[in-house]
């Protein structure tokens, strides 16, 4: 056993679990009037309701005493004052300097990064400003009115979330467009509706060598210059994302249009940085700064607030439970908010990048679950598609609901249903529908006998699925900062209770380097005989089609 499956705090839990896991929240309702009171918190714009959950306040204490035992609080404030907590890339993880509001000096081997961080803050300030108050012009003198952003994984996911839960502040900005996909027909298809003349291009690659985003940025150059023919035009309607000066410059790029950030920031936390250039450019700078200032409060209480009212830590140690006690194996984050289509998706990165790890801090391997696969849908669609087996599966699926109060788009009775719809839900996965419950309800739609006995087990729900509610009064820039921090440190909370490194992602690495190894393989003639069978099989498969319809590079 492991220092954390052997250690008192976890023994403990699992002794509660194998005499409470039965317990029904039906019960805990019916005994307790006031467990809402009890088991809800409000903080700044979010109440999050978590008195859905198999816990009991014996529960809460049980787990709190783990992340107490674990150092939760310790590491938080390593975090917060630029150790080096990435061990494996000997790195800081300062994402939360990026959003530091009050300032404070935040200091990595003995250097204060505040004012570097404000320096680019000021650079997108005057850039994003320019570009939407049509003071930047093109190459023939037009202001900019669509904005390409060409990224991968964190300098993609983090810009195309924001900008998607924030378009009704995308007011006077020019449009978003976002590429990422190596495949031609991602950027294909996106510059069919461009003209050059009033297209900027974000290259957004720390290094600048990233393959599909340069692979994306080439072919949007080549575009670009069949119309402008001019090399000179390059610096007009291409900015970089990135830290490489020489490759930036030596791809047409004003180094005076280069935005820069530092190896503390990581990817999937990123899009408080210079990524960011595509939000501001979006909703604009002083809406940017509203998400900043969203998340620094989140920050502020994560670091600051007693375990027992702190939401990150509460929502990692709920997480914690189902995962290593119940062997919950997937989370649901289901936003009933359409502007929040992408936030699922963003923190399927977050999560299962940070927390997908089989190996402690030390190098040994875990013995216990570690992060969760993450997935979900805006709400009301998920109802018609994969509730099912929320409501009625096998499988254990704690759940996430997201709802605002106020829509930003008044319709008739449309937020009422949807919200109607937010409400129910929860409550259902938590009563279900006994058979006595069935049986009353066939009979008074006349059913009887054997059709109504056979029809039963079909229409039971077992209930007692967990569930937490997030509410807010308004999706705004302020709100989402809130959101995407109280995940973000839930994350973390979970990284250092399962001892494993949430910051670095070993494993993108070996796909990568065995394609720069296969690429040339492609482009040459003969037959691949210097993988396993399968892999040799497919691409020679691959290269005798191509050869037979005379296919060159696509």
């Amino acid at each position: 056993m492991s220092a954390l499956t052997s250690s008192p705090a976890w023994q403990n839990l699992q002794k509660h679990y194998d005499a409470n896991k039965d317990v029904q929240m039906r019960d805990l309702f019916a005994h307790d009037p006031q467990r809402f009171q009890k088991f809800s918190l409000e903080f700044d714009a979010l109440l999050l309701d978590y008195s859905k959950n198999r816990i009991t306040e014996e529960t809460l204490a049980l787990l709190l005493a783990l992340a107490k035992e674990r150092d939760v609080p310790g590491w938080t404030k390593k975090m917060f004052t630029g150790e080096k907590i990435n061990l494996t890339e000997n790195r800081a993880v300062l994402h939360i300097a990026l959003r530091n509001r009050s300032n404070r000096p935040i200091l990595v081997d003995g250097q204060d990064v505040m004012p570097e961080v404000n320096a680019v803050l000021d650079h997108m300030k005057t850039f994003s400003q320019a570009v939407r108050s049509g003071a930047w012009k093109g190459y023939t003198g037009k202001a900019i009115t669509d904005f390409v952003n060409i990224g991968i994984g964190g300098s993609d996911l983090g810009p195309v979330m924001v900008t998607e839960a924030l378009k009704a502040y995308s007011k006077g900005g020019p449009k978003a467009h976002f590429v990422s996909n190596v495949d031609g027909t991602h950027i294909a298809e996106t510059l069919k509706t461009l003209s050059p003349e009033t297209t900027l291009f974000i290259i957004a690659s720390k290094t600048f060598t990233t393959q599909e985003t340069l692979t994306n940025a080439h072919s949007a150059r080549d575009w670009f210059l069949a119309a402008a023919k001019d090399e000179k035009a390059v610096a007009k309607h291409f900015v970089a994302l990135s830290t490489n000066e020489k490759e930036v410059t030596k791809f047409g790029i004003d180094p005076a249009n280069m935005f820069g950030f530092w190896d503390w920031v990581g990817g999937r936390y990123s899009l408080w940085s210079a990524i960011g250039l595509p939000i501001a450019l979006s909703i604009g700078f002083e809406n940017f700064v509203e998400l900043l200032e969203g998340a620094h409060v989140m920050d502020e209480h994560f670091l600051d607030t007693p375990p027992e009212k702190n939401l990150p830590l509460l929502l990692g140690v709920l997480g914690v439970w189902y995962n290593n006690f119940f062997h919950a194996r997937t989370h649901v984050i289901l936003p009933y908010d359409q502007y929040l289509h992408r936030f699922p998706a963003y923190f399927q990165q977050g999560d299962m990048e940070s927390n997908g790890k089989g190996v402690t801090r030390d190098g040994i391997s875990v013995d216990t679950a570690t992060g969760p696969v993450i997935w979900g849908e805006p709400g009301t669609n998920g109802q018609h598609a994969f509730y099912q087996h929320i409501h009625q599966g096998t499988q254990l699926i704690p759940a996430d609901f997201l709802a605002p109060i106020e829509t930003q788009n008044p319709l008739g009775e449309h937020h009422l249903i949807l919200l109607s719809n937010f409400f129910a839900q929860t409550e259902a996965l938590m009563k279900g529908k006994t058979a006595t419950e069935v049986r009353k309800e066939l009979e008074k739609e006349g059913l009887k006998d054997d059709a109504l006995e056979k029809l039963i087990p079909h229409k039971v729900f077992t209930g007692n699925r967990p569930t937490n509610s997030i509410l807010f009064p308004k999706l705004t820039p302020r709100t989402l900062g809130l959101l995407i921090a109280l995940y973000e440190h839930k994350i973390f909370t979970q990284g250092i209770i399962w001892n494993i490194n949430s910051f670095d992602q070993w494993g993108v690495e070996l796909g990568k380097q065995l394609a720069k190894a296969i690429l040339p393989e492609l482009e040459k003639p003969g037959t691949i005989t210097s993988h396993d069978s399968s892999t040799n099989g497919l691409i020679n498969r691959f290269k005798e089609y191509r050869a037979a319809h005379g296919l060159g590079k696509q």
